[in-house]
């Protein structure tokens, strides 16, 4: 029996910030933001866009009646929770309105959420192979206007569905991991804007990756030649490069070019949105799959997650037979192309208002066609969404 991703969904709000623009605003040659860091646009979350109704966006698209009916599990990844308590996974599930007869839960482990409740719902559905789990990653990135992080913010929200016998990727059973404290990026709870040790953190993910790569190959046996690619998370699209480098001496050549190529492909999707957290990693995994043609059924996969504070896994998958049949690369290049422009002022405008606590009693409009669920404001201090029909 195997075990693996079925379906792939993302959703991104329609509206971006174009970072050479960006650049030009803070004085910055904007070749350090589209060829140092890797990155062409910033997708920008009006305030009726938060990580339930973004995560729900994303599940909704590759839902049928009958994935919905088997669905026991849900689980949000996210480190930009709306609540201290609650799950926001519970909000999904209800818009979604999936079965009752569920487990649904969040996880919060900065940019490795998601990873967790992939491996989390692996092991449940080879308890229950009848069912499916829904696994989300949902975040907004937020460093502040003028500083260093700025360019490397982002939002979005990736969904998984996992099965038995999946269409697109079946994961294999060993994985690797490696935690240690340590204090390279954190939002303290008062702050609604990261904090983070930039090269220390580049630095941490790179050993990191270092060493769970190199656990992997101890415990499989498998070395970087059986790859066909490696999809890395991405909080910028030239942070994945400078770690796979690390490991190209191990490989020919040609394995080097081959998956070097590859590598550009899993960036499409990440340089027109920005960082995602903990969805960073499976919108890399769905560029790759949707742009990529030289990709075969039965090629391996290696993916690394990092969460920083930290932990890090690696682990991997065989793509399956005709799983080109369940991606849908039209409706992301379709999905990119219809979104909007923000000025350099309206973005700081949005950023600011993001900023201020909600008023209890604030009633928000959908500000963004594209979507089918949209935070609706505060009444009683309970959040509201809606369902647009």
């Amino acid at each position: 029996m195997t075990i693996g991703i079925d379906k792939i969904g993302f959703y991104t709000p329609n509206q971006y910030v174009d970072l050479v623009e960006l650049a030009l605003k803070r004085r910055i040659d904007p070749a350090k933001f589209t060829i140092g860091i890797g990155q062409d646009k910033m997708a920008v979350a009006p305030l009726s866009q938060d990580v339930v109704s973004m995560g729900a966006n994303a599940a909704a698209k590759i839902l049928t009646p009958e994935d919905k009916a088997a669905i026991d599990l849900v689980i949000l990844g996210t480190e930009s929770g709306v609540d201290n308590s609650k799950a926001g996974a519970l909000i999904i599930h209800r818009l979604l309105k999936l079965p009752n007869t569920a487990r649904v839960l969040e996880i919060k482990e900065a940019c490795y959420g998601a990873t967790a409740g992939l491996q989390y719902a692996k092991l449940h559905l080879l308890q229950n192979p009848k069912a499916k789990a829904l696994v989300i990653g949902s975040d907004i990135a937020r460093y502040g206007l003028e500083t260093s992080g700025e360019v490397t913010q982002g939002a979005g929200a990736v969904a998984l569905l996992l099965s038995a016998e999946p269409h697109i990727l079946a994961l294999d059973l060993p994985s690797s991991y490696y935690s240690e404290d340590i204090d390279d990026f954190w939002r303290p709870l008062d702050q609604l804007t990261a904090e983070v040790d930039g090269k220390y953190s580049t630095t941490a993910y790179i050993e990191f990756f270092e060493k769970v790569f190199k656990d992997y190959q101890a415990k499989t046996g498998l070395t970087l030649e059986d790859y066909a690619a490696i999809t890395y998370h991405l909080p910028y699209t030239k942070m994945g490069l400078k770690a796979l480098k690390q490991v190209l001496p191990m490989a020919s050549d040609e394995k080097q070019t081959e998956l070097q190529q590859h590598y550009q492909q899993e960036t499409l999707y990440s340089r027109q949105v920005g960082n995602i957290y903990t969805g960073s990693l499976y919108l890399a995994l769905l560029s790759l799959l949707n742009n990529d043609r030289v990709l075969k059924p039965g090629m391996r996969i290696g993916l690394y997650s990092y969460g920083s504070g930290a932990v890090a896994e690696f682990f991997s998958g065989k793509l399956q037979p005709n799983y080109t049949k369940y991606l849908d690369p039209i409706y992301y290049l379709e999905l990119f192309e219809k979104r909007q422009k923000l000025t350099i002022a309206d973005y700081e405008a949005q950023f600011k208002a993001q900023l201020e606590p909600i008023a209890p009693g604030q009633v928000l409009e959908n500000q963004d066609p594209s979507a089918q669920f949209y935070f609706a404001g505060v009444v009683d201090k309970k959040r509201q969404y809606k369902e647009i029909k």
